[in-house]
């Protein structure tokens, strides 16, 4: 079956002390395989998106509150498949320079966790966990621990790639 197509956007932003942050969101509880995860802002293509940059700023507006205006969108990252859901995800690392107070949208949006970017290349939160999900028991996988949250599979795939990158112009 062919994979449904969506767009995530990893938002880097200067909070009030200036110090750069990167916005993750757990979703909600709900009768789905990303039931309560971790992850970036984002969602499938509808059809008034011209494209996945599109699509990853326009859910990006809906989940976090961040106007597509304001998204400086700086690097179109490696797309991955995910099995279990059969999405092709492309993830945008984008900035966004002169944040307002995020808008999180009640019914998709559990939480905003924001991240220092400091805690993010700290390799000592890069980890291997074991894990059990409703379609695998306990699998060893690499895994990100940020703000107390363990941060896996297609999101931890899409943070190595944005780490590695960093790493490279830091």
């Amino acid at each position: 079956m062919k994979p449904k197509k969506a767009g995530v956007m990893a938002l880097f932003y200067p909070d009030a002390d200036e110090k750069t942050r990167l916005l993750l969101i757990l979703r909600k509880v709900y009768q789905g395989v990303h039931s309560n995860q971790i992850g970036f802002p984002g969602g499938k293509v509808e059809k008034v998106d011209r494209d996945l940059m599109d699509t990853a700023l326009r859910e990006t507006h809906e989940e976090v509150g961040v106007h597509p205006t304001e998204v400086e969108v700086i690097k179109e990252l490696s797309e991955v498949y995910i099995p279990p859901s059969n999405f092709l995800v492309r993830p945008y690392m984008g900035i966004y320079p002169n944040p307002k107070p995020f808008i999180k949208e009640e019914n998709e949006v559990e939480s905003l966790v924001e991240v220092y970017l400091r805690d993010f290349l700290d390799d000592s939160n890069h980890i291997q966990e074991i894990l059990s999900t409703s379609y695998a028991k306990n699998i060893d996988v690499p895994a990100f621990k940020l703000n107390g949250y363990t941060v896996w599979g297609a999101t931890a795939m899409m943070l190595s790639e944005i780490k590695e990158l960093l790493r490279r112009a830091l």
